[in-house]
């Protein structure tokens, strides 16, 4: 089976195009990039106490968002799943809370971009969840 891999610098531009928001919304700044070979590609953005990192394991084609819960200003541990949260499960927290409007206006945000191929696509779908999410954060902590 043949492995379509994802240019390291292909895979920041999209993340920094569809992720902007959290830098002109929600005041966070580009901490990292990271690229690990052609098999793993880091970016994080960090605001006074979170650490939000989009990755993408090429190899196995898996996008995941983590956000981490800054104690002291320092990482917690991965396994700490008080303070390491993922996306999957934040978004079932807020999906509850928001309304049908809410939902929408998220998305019409995001319509000014065109997603080329899966993983820009499931790049763009992750960054709809995230954007709501944070718009809920206080009230699912």
């Amino acid at each position: 089976m043949q492995i379509d891999m994802i240019d390291s610098g292909e895979y920041i531009k999209s993340v920094t195009d569809y992720f902007g928001f959290l830098i002109t919304e929600f005041d966070f700044k580009l901490l990292e990039e990271k690229v690990r070979g052609n098999a793993f590609y880091d970016v994080q953005y960090k605001d006074n106490s979170r650490v939000i990192s989009i990755s993408y394991e090429n190899i196995e084609d898996y996008v995941l968002i983590t956000v981490f819960m800054l104690k002291n200003g320092e990482m917690p541990d991965y396994d700490d799943k008080t303070k390491t949260l993922h996306l999957k499960q934040l978004n079932g927290l807020v999906i509850a809370k928001a309304s049908k409007e809410e939902i929408n206006l998220n998305a019409e945000y995001f319509t000014k971009y065109n997603a080329k191929g899966e993983l820009e696509r499931k790049l763009l779908k992750e960054a709809k969840e995230l954007r709501l999410c944070l718009k809920y954060f206080k009230e699912i902590q």
